[in-house]
């Protein structure tokens, strides 16, 4: 069980993913308080947390304890972090999960606040098969940073990353996930209309997604070897568009957030 105090500051997608992911691992800290200024949002997140303190326009009070997550996006957040700085506890740290603002960014809007951590959560943290690159400020001693780590290890993979990488990683695994998951939905779709049982599609498409990786990573052949063991490509003729759209509109987030 964490031991820590946690706060999340904003109660959305993100903040229940996270709590969605230590649940499922059966490591739920003993007190955790969510502040959203949406009533409704925090209500929704109580049904499935009972035991989380909702705190409606309450980031003051998220920001009082000893683990604070900023799940805020990036202009949200700015307006925000000179508004808790006062109301973190010295020993207190921080982890934004928004891309764009960095550490710096991030202690100068809380005053010159320095116990500071960035990661960029993905959504299967929700079923502990995340991979969710860190940062840490520089002021973390190594045994604040195992101790995070252990905690964010329940949600997935972790690895440590230097911080100008971590926009990267929220274009690649953050959002990754979206650009597959409207596909392989059809394909789940088109599999029962086929006669399948939902059974049997689930576990055919989960098979083939993890083989497919494996294929990927693990047969040191080289991508057009492996594109070339399966000779039927219905996409074929469509293969370049969907390429120019990964190169010019996921460029063009990176470029953005970097910005």
């Amino acid at each position: 069980m964490i031991d820590r105090t946690i706060g999340f500051i904003g109660g959305g997608r993100i903040s229940r993913i996270i709590l969605g992911g230590l649940k499922r691992a059966g490591q739920m800290p003993h007190y955790v308080t969510v502040s959203d200024e949406n009533v409704e949002t925090l209500n929704a997140l109580r049904t499935d947390f009972p035991n989380v303190i909702i705190a409606p326009n309450g980031n003051v009070k998220a920001a009082a304890n000893d683990l604070v997550f900023l799940a805020l996006h990036p202009p949200a957040l700015k307006e925000t972090l000179g508004l808790i700085a006062t109301s973190l506890p010295p020993g207190a740290i921080v982890v934004s999960l928004a891309p764009k603002l960095s550490i710096a960014a991030l202690s100068a809007g809380m005053g010159g606040f320095k116990r500071i951590v960035r990661m960029n959560p993905n959504a299967p943290s929700i079923v502990n098969a995340g991979h969710n690159p860190v940062a840490f400020s520089t002021v973390l001693t190594p045994s604040e940073k195992g101790e995070l780590k252990g905690i964010f290890q329940l949600l997935g993979n972790c690895p440590e990353v230097p911080e100008q990488d971590i926009e990267a990683f929220a274009v690649l695994t953050a959002m990754g996930p979206t650009y597959l998951w409207f596909q392989l939905y059809e394909l789940v779709e088109l599999g029962k209309s086929f006669g399948l049982s939902a059974d049997a599609v689930e576990s055919a498409i989960a098979d083939m997604v993890r083989g497919a990786v494996a294929t990927m990573f693990e047969a040191n052949l080289t991508p057009a070897e492996v594109m070339d063991l399966v000779p039927v490509k219905p996409f074929s003729e469509d293969e370049a568009a969907l390429k120019h759209l990964y190169q010019t509109k996921l460029m063009a987030m990176y470029t953005k957030l970097r910005s």
